[in-house]
């Protein structure tokens, strides 16, 4: 009677077994890309916006200073125009940063350059706007492109529709940026098309993956994952959930895979996720990362 539970026990469990060795011998790593390639030595500087937090956010001003500081990659975002040109800027409407009110969608190129792109940013509760009245406009993505030639990226598309990925998938190819851009959206079916149309440039995990990496991490399970996603681009905790742990990191590694986190500004929670191992970090304030990294150099080399 004992043997024979002992042997229905064996073959329940054997089964599940099987499916896992077999779920983990075809299962793999993310492939190598030369956006990988490219990137310059770890922890990557990654200036939110262009630094928002020093400069206004999504303008060429922004993040032509962000590269003469010296960070490693910008991240910016991305809607189209009313005459369907792609233009930088994290709302869809222009009412938070500009003079101007409305659907970016709803206006003309022509339009947007009216418009004063540093007009609302201030750093002390609204008593002075520095930059209002500076020349500050409404950049294109093809002007950045220009501007930065060499500079890598994260391109955010923050549009869903209408769609602008083949819009996004020809700028890239005509500036031969395929290499040194990873583009991230909130949006699945964005990221599921710029894939589709753009396969050979990198993209950032959406929010399933994320969710279902998670899942597999909690239960120990990431060796059967075979990632589409370059990297996770993750805020360090959402929800009162923790999504960047040490553990969360060493399974992405070993799944081929960087993480970049959001936003992070204060240099002890830099210190920290330094610390378990995360590629980059996406702040605000890219000043007082590499304020802080040259101090933990000093301190190493003492």
């Amino acid at each position: 009677m004992v043997s024979k539970f002992l042997w229905r026990l064996g073959g329940w469990l054997g089964l599940p077994l099987l499916a896992y060795g077999i779920a983990v011998a075809v299962a793999h790593p993310a492939p190598p890309h030369p956006f990988i390639k490219k990137l310059p030595t770890l922890p990557l500087r990654i200036a939110h916006r262009g630094g928002a937090g020093i400069w206004p956010e999504n303008t060429r001003y922004a993040l032509e200073r962000a590269a003469r500081l010296g960070v490693d990659m910008v991240e910016l975002d991305t809607h189209a125009s009313a005459d369907g040109v792609l233009v930088v800027m994290h709302d869809a409407t222009v009412d938070r940063t500009t003079n101007g009110t409305g659907l970016i969608r709803q206006k003309t190129l022509a339009e947007l350059k009216t418009l004063d792109a540093g007009y609302r940013w201030t750093d002390d509760d609204g008593r002075s706007f520095p930059f209002r009245g500076q020349g500050i406009t409404v950049p294109t993505l093809e002007e950045i492109f220009q501007t930065l030639p060499q500079m890598p990226m994260i391109i955010e598309i923050k549009q869903a529709e209408p769609s602008i990925v083949d819009a996004l998938c020809g700028l890239i190819r005509r500036y031969g940026r395929q290499e040194d851009v990873i583009i991230g959206s909130f949006h699945v079916d964005v990221l599921r098309e710029m894939r589709q149309r753009c396969p050979e440039v990198a993209t950032s995990a959406h929010t399933n993956e994320v969710r279902l990496f998670l899942a597999l991490n909690f239960l120990r399970l990431t060796k059967v994952y075979s990632p589409a996603p370059l990297a996770f681009q993750v805020p360090t905790r959402q929800d009162n959930i923790e999504i960047v742990t040490p553990s969360f990191v060493r399974s992405a590694h070993e799944r081929g895979m960087q993480i970049h986190t959001w936003t992070v500004n204060d240099p002890a929670e830099m210190e920290y996720l330094l610390s378990i191992g995360v590629d980059g970090i996406i702040t605000d304030r890219p000043d007082r990362f590499m304020e802080l990294l040259v101090r933990s150099q000093k301190a190493n080399l003492g």
